[in-house]
């Protein structure tokens, strides 16, 4: 079973989260007048195995997203950042206006 450590609530069930994305891609500039980079974005992605950085939002406890370090083939989860101060999560456009990715 795959539990997820909430920096929040503590270790829970994966079953309280719902998944994010790859948070290791870069989002296009809402500008961006040519589709192909957001087609790029949401339709082309790697299946990598090993260690892969993911979106997850705690939606059945503190409602707040998470990024994680998790082995595709293990589940094995690294330590989870919620830290305000992460440039991951402060500049994404995922955070800044509260849309799901």
């Amino acid at each position: 079973m795959l539990r997820i450590p909430c920096p929040h609530c503590g270790l829970r069930d994966y079953t309280e989260f719902q998944y994010g994305g790859d948070a290791s891609k870069i989002r296009p500039v809402h500008t961006e007048e040519c589709l192909a980079p957001w087609h790029d974005h949401v339709f082309l992605f790697d299946n990598p195995k090993g260690v892969h950085r993911e979106y997850w939002q705690h939606r059945l406890g503190c409602r707040q997203w998470l990024i994680i370090d998790r082995h595709t083939a293990t589940n094995v989860i690294e330590p989870t950042t919620r830290d305000p101060t992460n440039s991951d999560l402060m500049n994404s456009d995922l955070m800044n206006t509260g849309r799901q990715p």
